[in-house]
């Protein structure tokens, strides 16, 4: 028997109750790789908070992320019908059914914020979404992972070129597929533009997928509520006619904004954990960086940001005249 099986077992309330004395261990000790990578993500994306603000808010990522991860794995060992009996409200709920109804297809852009595991489940029933799935590490995780998976309506394909025709092919039957679209790309699959003011390597696909379809596009994400007791889904509707540019680097950059509107009023819930910036031409890996180097492109970087809205301003004030 796969030993992840125990997750079956064992009560969410008590798992949850390990993570978060799992986040209060890393926490104490800054030295660990995650922490000095939610560091120094907060010091990309939020250079104007104090070092008390990052400090606190580096904290709730922490305890967050952990969450998700435990959270994930409990739903990956129980049936789709406890995940789903774990949702209590849904936003904007219209919303994903309008970008169902589409007859050119949905594709759902769910960024790492949130428990999104828990969401497949649900999301799940509204039909049998074409979804790309990379094996994880190791064959007794990747065996979990994948039979968790295997018991949702959706078809998973590899993500290589055979599994974008297989979503492409979905998308123009009318059907619907789930997209993350802020892992790493590898150069090939991307381009440059801002992610939270900082221009970095971004995937295309989703990107490239809409203009070629012009499906639907709706974010979504499952929060974990406040008072502790089950989750909630949010919608979004991404229609911002950007979003279907055929030139790359306007469709990516319009999703970066709209991931970034999803993410920023709920960020200590974003996978800040995740190595998100690691490819910036200007600099290189920041996580590998020396402090006097990473210090000196955040303040090059903040002036340019500062500058460039300065401009923005300029330019819509002349507009008005």
């Amino acid at each position: 028997m796969n030993p992840y099986h125990i997750f079956k077992i064992v009560p969410l309330s008590v798992l949850q109750m390990l993570a978060r004395f799992v986040a209060w261990v890393i926490i104490k000790i800054p030295s660990l790789s995650i922490m000095r990578t939610v560091s120094t993500n907060m010091a990309l994306i939020a250079p104007e908070l104090s070092t008390t603000q990052k400090q606190a808010l580096t904290k709730e990522i922490i305890y967050h992320q952990c969450l998700t991860s435990i959270e994930s794995i409990k739903s990956w060992a129980m049936s789709p019908e406890w995940s789903i009996a774990q949702i209590r409200d849904v936003h904007n709920k219209e919303i994903l059914l309008e970008g169902l109804a589409s007859p050119n297809g949905m594709l759902a852009i769910v960024p790492h914020l949130g428990t999104w595991e828990m969401m497949n489940a649900w999301l799940n029933q509204f039909g049998s979404p074409t979804i790309m799935y990379k094996p994880v590490k190791g064959n007794i995780t990747n065996d979990f992972v994948l039979q968790g998976r295997s018991r949702l309506n959706a078809t998973l394909v590899p993500t290589d070129g055979s599994g974008v025709k297989a979503v492409f092919k979905t998308l123009k039957q009318g059907g619907f597929s789930i997209v993350l679209p802020d892992h790493v790309p590898d150069p090939s699959g991307g381009v440059v533009v801002p992610f939270f003011g900082v221009e970095t390597l971004t995937s295309t696909l989703a990107s490239k997928l809409a203009s070629k379809t012009k499906c639907a596009l709706v974010g979504i994400s499952c929060i974990r509520r406040k008072d502790g007791h089950g989750f909630d889904i949010y919608c979004y509707k991404l229609d911002d006619p950007a979003l279907y540019d055929r030139n790359a680097e306007t469709a990516a950059h319009a999703l970066n904004q709209a991931m970034q509107q999803m993410i920023e009023s709920k960020c200590s819930h974003y996978m800040w954990g995740y190595r998100r910036f690691k490819r910036i031409p200007s600099l290189g890996n920041p996580y590998n960086t020396n402090e006097e180097t990473l210090a000196k492109f955040i303040r090059n970087n903040k002036q340019s940001i500062h500058h460039d809205h300065n401009a923005s301003d300029t330019a819509k004030s002349n507009s008005n005249e």
